[in-house]
């Protein structure tokens, strides 16, 4: 027998299912832990002039161009991607979950112009092999 659906429940009934916790199990918090951020750091530095200081963190950009190659994204969708999941918010080392980002579509296809694919691919494989 057939039932009709109910209507649409209110944003405000909705129980995100992290209950304010994120789930240790994730790929995006295994390869989290995973990368050497320290070390990219160090490399992504050398993209600046000396003296020079990155106004994004060198997580945000390396993290960025991940998400961007894992899921074979353009740059505004990188954007909405990492606004619409603590995971990835994590993932990039921000310390809250919020809808305000840090930077924008411009600032994705900068850090595309700075960081090739193939520095960002053994990070892709190996959160391939977390699925």
């Amino acid at each position: 027998m057939y039932r009709t659906r109910q209507k649409q429940m209110s944003l405000y009934d909705y129980l995100p299912p992290y209950h304010g916790e994120l789930s240790g199990r994730n790929r995006w918090l295994l390869l989290a832990e995973a990368i050497d951020w320290d070390g990219f750091e160090k490399t992504y530095s050398e993209l600046f002039a000396p003296g020079g200081k990155a106004a994004i963190p060198a997580r945000i950009a390396l993290g960025c161009r991940v998400i961007q190659l894992h899921y074979g994204v353009p740059d505004r969708e990188v954007v909405a991607l990492v606004r619409e999941s603590p995971y990835l918010q994590y993932f990039l080392g921000l310390e809250t979950f919020s809808d305000e980002m840090p930077f924008s579509a411009r600032t994705v296809a900068r850090f595309r112009a700075r960081i090739p694919d193939r520095a960002v691919r053994p990070a892709v494989r190996l959160l391939r092999s977390f699925e």
